[in-house]
């Protein structure tokens, strides 16, 4: 594959959205093609699936939940990221498989290496190039949202607990692969964010 495959994680309010809107502009500004997705929701069926997995109305258990997840990620990835790398376009996302070992394996207490196996056999070994992980204290991330003045999706709405396990396995992911995370803190000025995330991209174009 020739294009650059770039993630973005953190918790519910960390500011996933403001720096992939920022990081596409930096890279259209420098003549890169940009394909800006997330998960789920980046195809028809992940529109589907993210109905089904955020607003549901009734019980889903941790299992479904992990495996309605795994199955956005492996269409999502055979029909829209994979075809644009091949293209040797820059791929910006929100969200992809340590989403799912922070949520489903410590969120709902599952067993991360089997959730980051699922996805692993769901996309057929594809990695980022770089994974930027927003780091925020869940108190911090939860004021965010209260502010935003919107209706909780099934993740945002769990207790304080959850969203602190899920942060502690992002970092310990992060820690684990250090040469393929970026971790900053989402706390900061979001151009001083930004002006850090183009500086880890800036040698993978």
């Amino acid at each position: 594959m020739s294009g650059v495959f770039i993630t973005l994680e953190g918790g519910d309010g960390a500011g996933k959205t403001t720096q992939s809107t920022l990081l596409e502009e930096w890279l259209t500004a420098q003549g890169r093609v940009v394909v800006r997705t997330r998960e789920p929701g980046g195809t028809d069926f992940g529109t589907e699936v993210r109905e089904i997995v955020l607003h549901s109305r009734g019980f889903i258990t941790p299992r479904a939940e992990a495996l309605l997840y795994a199955a956005d990620r492996a269409q999502h990835i055979a029909t829209k990221v994979r075809p644009a790398l091949e293209r040797g376009e820059v791929v910006v996302q929100d969200r992809y498989l340590d989403s799912s070992v922070a949520y489903q394996g410590a969120g709902r207490v599952l067993d991360a290496e089997e959730i980051r196996e699922l996805s692993l056999w769901a996309v057929e070994d594809l990695l980022p190039d770089l994974t930027i992980l927003l780091d925020l204290d869940e108190t911090a991330a939860r004021a965010r949202l209260d502010s935003a003045d919107k209706p909780f999706d099934r993740l945002e709405a769990e207790k304080g607990e959850f969203h602190a396990r899920v942060r502690a396995a992002f970092l310990a992911l992060a820690e684990r692969e250090p040469a393929r995370f970026l971790v900053v803190d989402a706390a900061a000025d979001p151009e001083t964010i930004a002006a850090s995330i183009r500086t880890r991209v800036a040698p993978l174009l």
